[in-house]
């Protein structure tokens, strides 16, 4: 946190004061107290700012006239003249934020979407609250969408009125072998979806869901990627739990070895999702289904020595917040997965092919299969909603294969 000394004596602040954006000095300290933000990039933030002013005062451009464009140009023209950091255009943003929130500056002008835009856009709504999907599935649907639009050269709604089977069925065909069949399948997933929509909403006469073939699902292609449990303990040791940063990431890696949560449930658990007195927690699935699961006593002793001990004060209702500030949440799957694969290298785990979240949910269900555990058992823990999802697991026990192989006598060549 900044100093009351530097603040009192400092050129810098008396430069910002006196110049065209020193009305506001106080906001800007006080959001930055408020956020958690070091000193050093407080000062360098009121140092960014008044410079900014200098330059809007010698362009004879206004407070009011300060928007994203005008921050640009700022930033260029700076570029010419000194180094610059990425994370002046950061502190520009955040500068914008507060103007705007104190009503000194406008509301960002929205960019006007074209025609095909709006067809997403609306189509969105759609996922949103009528499908109740979560932010990183719309994503996904929105970018097979814009693709297949592009592709087929959709650009009004009237041009939806044109599709046709025969279209859809040459896009597929086109398309089909771009990635593997897990992404074929999910472009046909997602393509049904529209085309339901679009039927639905009465953009097109007939339903032409039948146009879009089936993309077998082949299931003993691949065994899921797992570690034996002494390598998953050799992770959980390896974290160094004398720091915040290693008692939040021992919190993360037990609730996705013990319990074999999804990086995305463990980033959007909430502090509200706890009761201390039952010792069971709320879990946020797929497709927004919610789930009671018990909390195992290591796995609460290591939460709770996190947020007795290492979680920073902020705002924020979610459990584990970013280790710089201003003090977020997660914003989704990719920060647990990054804490995760830090992990796995850290411990020098190597042989698996997929070193993220899912390798700890695979391992969990591995080694209760090993222990005794029932394929239904396994399939209940880990909110399995097909049986046949589970049934994966009954291959990785390769030392009962081979034991099976090596008792069968089978024939001699």
């Amino acid at each position: 946190m900044i100093s009351q000394d530097y603040l009192d004596s400092s050129r810098v602040v008396r430069g910002l004061k006196n110049g065209p954006l020193g009305q506001h000095f106080d906001l800007y300290v006080e959001r930055h107290r408020q956020a958690g933000y070091s000193h050093v990039i407080t000062q360098r933030f009121l140092s960014l700012v008044q410079d900014f002013g200098h330059w809007l005062r010698a362009t004879g451009k206004g407070v009011e006239e300060i928007e994203e464009a005008l921050v640009r140009a700022y930033l260029t023209e700076r570029a010419r003249h000194r180094p610059t950091r990425q994370s002046d255009a950061q502190a520009l943003r955040r500068l914008l934020t507060m103007l705007r929130e104190a009503n000194v500056i406008p509301p960002r002008q929205l960019l006007r979407l074209d025609p095909r835009e709006l067809i997403a856009e609306a189509y969105r709504a759609y996922l949103v609250h009528k499908r109740g999907l979560v932010a990183t599935s719309v994503a996904s649907h929105v970018w097979f969408l814009l693709r297949f639009l592009d592709d087929i050269g959709i650009r009004t709604n009237a041009d939806l009125g044109r599709l046709t089977a025969r279209r859809i069925a040459r896009y597929v065909e086109k398309h089909a072998h771009d990635h593997g069949p897990t992404t074929a399948r999910i472009m046909c997933s997602r393509l049904r979806v529209f085309l339901r929509y679009l039927n639905g909403e009465g953009l097109i006469d007939a339903d032409l869901t039948t146009a879009i073939p089936s993309i077998r699902r082949i299931r003993s292609s691949q065994l899921p990627s797992f570690m034996p449990l002494e390598e998953v303990q050799r992770i959980l040791d390896r974290c160094d739990k004398s720091t915040a940063l290693g008692r939040r990431d021992y919190a993360i890696l037990m609730l996705l070895a013990r319990l074999g949560l999804r990086a995305r449930e463990v980033a959007m658990l909430s502090l509200d999702d706890f009761d201390w007195h039952t010792g069971q927690f709320t879990v946020r699935g797929k497709g927004r289904k919610t789930a009671i699961m018990p909390l195992p006593p290591d796995v609460g002793e290591a939460i709770a020595a996190y947020l007795n001990d290492g979680r920073p004060r902020s705002d924020t209702r979610r459990l584990f917040l970013i280790s710089v500030a201003p003090f977020t949440g997660f914003k989704g799957a990719p920060g647990v997965q990054t804490v995760a694969r830090s992990a796995i290298r850290r411990a020098g785990i190597t042989g698996i092919a997929h070193r993220g979240s899912h390798a700890f949910r695979h391992s969990l269900a591995t080694g209760l299969l090993r222990s005794g555990a029932t394929l239904t058992e396994i399939g209940q823990l880990l909110r399995h909603e097909q049986q046949d999802t589970t049934r994966i697991y009954a291959k990785v026990d390769l030392d009962s294969l081979r034991a099976l192989g090596s008792a069968w006598p089978g024939e001699q060549a």
